[in-house]
């Protein structure tokens, strides 16, 4: 699960939210944020920052982290510039380019290893740079503009593309998701979204287009679709191309095992289609509802401290991507750097073809709850899942959410009911309810044992139990929160039953703090949650308090004895992404 360290935010989208605009113009807005932030303002302002090209003195060393795909021609760029001496503050500019996978190098980031010694870090997406920003725990990085885009679309073998139409037809995403379902002949495969943000990019806008149908079951539909990906899901976007059959037919006489299409960057598709044995190439599907983009953000690395020439030779080097020759450079090698423009010949050797919309705009970038519950949702799908759920029916649980005329219980189940549609036939999942007193001395009641939502149980499934559970959930009048032995027996409840290969966590929703006077003491329970948890056997507690009176300290307590961590929600609502948020954050290096 430590893989699991993606992402957050505005990423998800295009290469920059505001209205479309030349990329030169972004990256000389990013000097001046650049500026600021490492401290070359005056610099620039006085003309310190000399771009002659007489050098003196000793070179400046500048080290660039780069996502592989762009790491080529930032290499190039960087080489120009030292054939050409290029200056920064009288100083020849000497760029040295290393190309590393960007989410191994989020990990490093989150991990708290240091940057490993690169001043300037330049992913393929956002996502990575929100990732590492918001969650506070590793190297600080602040983005400074974009330097390339690449939209994400659908390749297919010619065949599979004439099958549905290409270039004539277009699709949304839920549309071509589901024809590559209809059909055992044509499979579609993808890098793994925990570890590409082009995967990750086009699922967030897969489950956003799956919703955006309003038919019923859309939930259910999405968790579908991405349950079929995960069976064709590889480690990473290089390895995702080695899938594509080896033969001109693009069947390979059947082989189960390859793909016909793929997602896929536009620059990835221009990649393959250029090389010398890619055959016939690809063609390339632009969804209608809109292709999201990597941005490949210009990130200067501050946890290392650069020296004062870093950052400012970091200052040139990014302005220097802005340059006419150096946009040519990344145009032949299937970037776009113009927001406006995008060149005919770049999007051909990709595999477009009018009239499929690949001049469109970007849409907006997909929140931040929306890429968390995406990939909360691909976590518990491609592994399946084990959890049980153990809610609090106190007296307050009556009590109205703020604004509303609906009772805390009422959007409790209403959130659950929606979590639990986003889960498969495979995974596990049981509900218990706590108060006091509610099985003779116990504090809770088992209403469904935590089972396989596929199996048969009575005249329905497991499924239909735990729905009909859900519904029947009601506070019990009088009732007080008997949180510490309930969380206790649960906790036993499912480390005893552990199942192996799969994403086994406990879920506690409480909306107060222990109220059993009879019952262990705190510091017993975290005393024995430590005993009980075991690294090799992981068993998250995701404990959650409901309501704004309650004690987000106190679960945040219990729950770090099992290498957790305790959330608040104000609004019951929230508690579907907030589970899916915890899922996530569970298998994130710690």
């Amino acid at each position: 699960m430590g893989r699991h360290s993606l992402p957050n935010g505005r990423g998800a989208g295009g290469i920059d939210p505001r209205p479309r605009t030349r990329a030169r113009s972004v990256v000389t807005a990013a000097v001046l944020v650049l500026s600021v932030a490492s401290g070359t303002a005056v610099a620039a302002r006085t003309g310190l920052l000399s771009f002659g090209k007489a050098c003196s003195d000793q070179a400046v060393r500048l080290t660039v982290a780069a996502s592989p795909d762009l790491a080529p021609a930032l290499t190039a760029v960087a080489d120009t510039a030292r054939k050409d001496e290029i200056t920064s503050d009288g100083h020849c500019l000497d760029v040295r380019i290393m190309a590393r996978e960007s989410s191994k190098v989020a990990d490093t980031f989150l991990s708290g290893k240091g940057a490993g010694g690169f001043q300037v870090w330049v992913p393929d997406s956002s996502v990575w740079v929100d990732r590492v920003s918001q969650e506070g725990r590793g190297e600080p990085v602040t983005s400074a503009g974009s330097v390339a885009s690449s939209p994400v679309g659908v390749a297919m073998v010619p065949s599979a593309a004439q099958s549905l139409g290409w270039p004539k037809k277009t699709y949304t995403w839920a549309e071509l998701a589901g024809a590559t379902m209809a059909s055992d002949r044509l499979k579609l495969g993808t890098a793994d979204p925990s570890r590409s943000a082009t995967g990750l990019l086009a699922l967030t806008q897969l489950t956003t287009s799956t919703a955006g149908t309003g038919k019923s079951g859309a939930d259910t539909l999405a968790a579908a679709m991405l349950k079929a990906l995960s069976q064709r899901a590889s480690d990473s976007d290089s390895q995702v191309l080695d899938t594509l059959p080896r033969d001109s037919s693009g069947t390979e006489q059947g082989n189960p095992k390859r793909n016909q299409a793929l997602v896929l960057s536009e620059q990835a598709a221009y990649s393959y289609n250029s090389s010398a044995d890619s055959g016939s190439g690809l063609d390339l599907f632009y969804p209608e509802d809109g292709a999201p983009r990597l941005d490949y953000p210009f990130a200067l690395v501050n946890g290392d401290a650069p020296t004062t020439d870093q950052s400012r030779a970091a200052l040139r080097f990014l302005t220097l991507l802005g340059e006419r020759s150096s946009r040519q450079i990344l145009q032949k090698r299937g970037f776009r750097t113009d927001n406006d423009e995008v060149p005919t010949a770049l999007v051909t050797r990709a595999g477009g073809s009018a009239p499929q919309p690949f001049a469109q705009s970007a849409p907006q970038p997909a929140p931040a709850k929306a890429v968390e519950e995406t990939l909360g949702v691909w976590t518990i799908t491609v592994q399946n899942a084990r959890i049980t759920t153990v809610v609090d029916v106190s007296s307050s649980m009556a009590e109205p959410v703020p604004g509303g005329k609906q009772s805390r219980m009422d959007v409790t189940k209403a959130s659950l009911l929606q979590a639990l549609a986003t889960f498969t036939p495979e995974d596990e999942i049981g509900l218990w309810e706590f108060s006091t007193k509610l099985d003779g001395d116990r504090d809770y009641k088992v209403l469904a044992p935590t089972e396989r939502l596929g199996d048969q149980v009575g005249a329905g499934t497991q499924r239909d139990r735990l729905s009909a559970a859900f519904s029947g959930l009601r506070p019990i009048p009088g009732g007080a929160t008997g949180l510490y032995d309930t969380t206790l027996a649960a906790y036993k409840e499912a480390t005893a039953g552990y199942g192996t290969g799969k994403f086994n966590a406990l879920v506690v929703l409480t909306d107060g703090a222990n109220q059993d006077p009879d019952s262990i003491s705190r510091t017993d329970l975290i005393a024995q949650l430590r005993k009980l948890s075991d690294p090799e056997r992981p068993v998250p507690l995701i404990a959650i308090a409901v309501g704004p009176d309650s004690d987000k300290d106190e679960v945040d307590e219990i729950a770090k004895a099992t290498g957790s961590s305790g959330y608040q929600v104000n609004d019951p609502a929230q508690i579907h992404s907030v589970i899916l948020k915890a899922i996530v954050e569970a298998g994130s290096p710690g």
